[in-house]
């Protein structure tokens, strides 16, 4: 949700907030929805959603296409988080309403857990929500065909997939403000770019990292690796950094996914 128009603050998308989480949950449905009426017009039918942000239960569900084609994944913990669904069979991929990985210059910039997580980097590369989950589509042979949100993160996720259609819905101003495009003009130019990206997957490849995989999380605090230290596999080898090894990305994922939840266990007073 950080990722779609005109969001600019941890109030418009915190769900104890009144007043503004209500309109921009609104901004983050029709935004959903404008990438999926793109696919749908080039063709696409079954559509799995899955709803990613914060609790994981945000979209209205009365703004969505009515129809049996589309499910929708809701709520939390998730196993798989923001890859809950994503397994072999799927055609094709989308990332709607992405923002920047922590540590970059960008608005509401963080990775998962902004309280928990410094850094993360898998074999070498520092990773954003994006690339984490896109890699977990092409281990399953999907190709993640397009990115929406802001510019930072859009035009790192294109970079390495250079087949991927990217939507900068808004630039960056500093960690609390925008140069961002109307609600309606950013939904318009989704649509769009979906409907092109459909016509992209024949040129499209599945992104990867090379086997073995290994992971590097840096947290925020020195307690929140002390915790993650504690799960089985994990290494330390910094005071806020740990490692993890896997032969599988999957195995590495999930492993990221406990620790982040294990890490952010430490944050409790």
């Amino acid at each position: 949700m950080e990722g779609t128009a005109g969001v600019c603050s941890w109030q418009q998308c915190d769900p104890s907030d009144p007043h503004e989480y209500p309109i921009y949950r609104r901004y983050m449905t029709q935004e959903v929805r404008a990438a999926i009426e793109g696919a749908r017009a080039a063709g696409i039918r079954d559509v799995l959603v899955n709803d990613s942000h914060w609790d994981m239960r945000n979209l209205l569900w009365d703004e969505l296409p009515a129809d049996d084609d589309l499910r929708v994944t809701s709520g939390t913990r998730k196993p798989w988080s923001m890859g809950q669904g994503l397994e072999a069979g799927f055609d094709v991929a989308f990332l709607t309403g992405y923002h920047a990985k922590a540590g970059d210059a960008a608005t509401l910039s963080h990775t998962f857990s902004p309280e928990t997580l410094y850094n993360v980097t898998v074999n070498g590369t520092p990773c954003s929500e994006a690339l984490l989950v896109a890699a977990l589509a092409g281990s399953y042979g999907i190709p993640v065909m397009l990115v929406t949100g802001d510019r930072t993160t859009v035009d790192e996720t294109t970079r390495a997939m250079p087949w991927c259609v990217g939507v900068a819905v808004k630039d960056a101003i500093g960690y609390s403000a925008v140069n961002s495009l109307t609600p309606r003009a950013a939904q318009e130019a989704i649509r769009a770019a979906a409907a092109e990206a459909i016509g992209r997957v024949g040129n499209a490849r599945p992104f990867a990292f090379e086997s073995p995989f290994e992971m590097v999380v840096e947290t925020v605090n020195v307690e929140n690796a002390d915790f993650i230290e504690l799960m089985p596999g994990f290494e330390r080898t910094g005071a806020r950094a740990v490692r993890f090894t896997s032969p599988t990305y999957a195995g590495l994922l999930r492993a990221f996914i406990a620790a982040t939840r294990m890490g952010a266990a430490a944050n409790a007073r």
